[in-house]
């Protein structure tokens, strides 16, 4: 059996008093694309959060790549991680935000350049032409120049997914990127992460409403719902065939 590019163990997370996440325990492959659903304060983007490190655990542990994130080992003891253990162990995962996050006063090309450039040391030539091939890859190698106020809300988003691809990560987090997209714009970023899954190098791990999208795209759907999952497997048996009644009525408003 391959051994799981990321495993969550016994992960809680509160917020005050408000417990988010109740105990998640999850296991991803590498190269496995995994869909997440749920309603609103389900936890969905807490999960991913964590694993790039914007949201701490309560408690329990999350391993990457072999690797414990949020904690490492002193003196044969496990101890909160410090900053230059969690830059190296997220240095394996990358994220594309609902909101694209663009460096406005740089060009597309230099956004691109800059994490490699000044986080992973790479040489500017290389950072270039590696910037260069992914935008292609998103369709905007005709835009390099171009600054974020020039461009459509999905070509900034397809710039922030060139941005995370330059970083060549192992694990790719997408949170509800199509959800602040007007909605003729929506199918030109979904079919670019389409794209980007076909490839099937990376692990996947996508919080989305795009009920459709998470069918095609994904090997596993998880259901979340009050800080738990509570239910998962492919796309067809959760999609379709569950008796889970909360995962009936959550999907019922999607159909037409």
């Amino acid at each position: 059996m391959t051994e799981s590019i990321v495993s969550y163990k016994d992960v809680h997370k509160s917020f005050g008093d408000t417990e988010v996440l109740t105990g998640i325990n999850l296991d991803i492959k590498p190269a496995e694309k995994v869909a997440v659903i749920g309603p609103s304060g389900s936890g969905k983007t807490t999960i991913i959060r964590m694993l790039m490190t914007l949201e701490e655990p309560t408690s329990g542990n999350i391993i990457v790549d072999g690797s414990n994130l949020w904690h490492m080992e002193k003196n044969g003891q496990l101890v909160p991680a410090n900053e230059k253990h969690l830059r190296q162990v997220r240095g394996d995962i990358g994220m594309v935000f609902q909101h694209f996050n663009l460096f406005p006063h740089m060009t597309i090309l230099d956004n691109c350049m800059s994490a490699p450039v000044h986080v992973q040391k790479v040489d500017k030539k290389e950072a270039k032409q590696l910037s260069i091939e992914m935008l292609e890859k998103v369709g905007l190698g005709d835009k390099l120049d171009s600054y974020p106020s020039q461009l459509s809300g999905g070509q900034k988003q397809r710039v922030a997914m060139a941005r995370a691809l330059v970083m060549r990560p192992k694990v790719m987090l997408f949170d509800e990127v199509t959800s602040a997209l007007d909605p003729e714009l929506v199918g030109e970023v979904l079919e670019v992460i389409r794209d980007i899954a076909k490839e099937g190098e990376m692990a996947m791990v996508l919080v989305t409403h795009e009920m459709e999208f998470a069918r095609d795209i994904a090997d596993r759907v998880l259901f979340l719902d009050n800080g738990v999952i509570a239910e998962q497997g492919p796309p067809a048996d959760v999609l379709e065939n569950s008796t889970n009644e909360r995962l009936q009525s959550f999907l019922h408003r999607f159909r037409s």
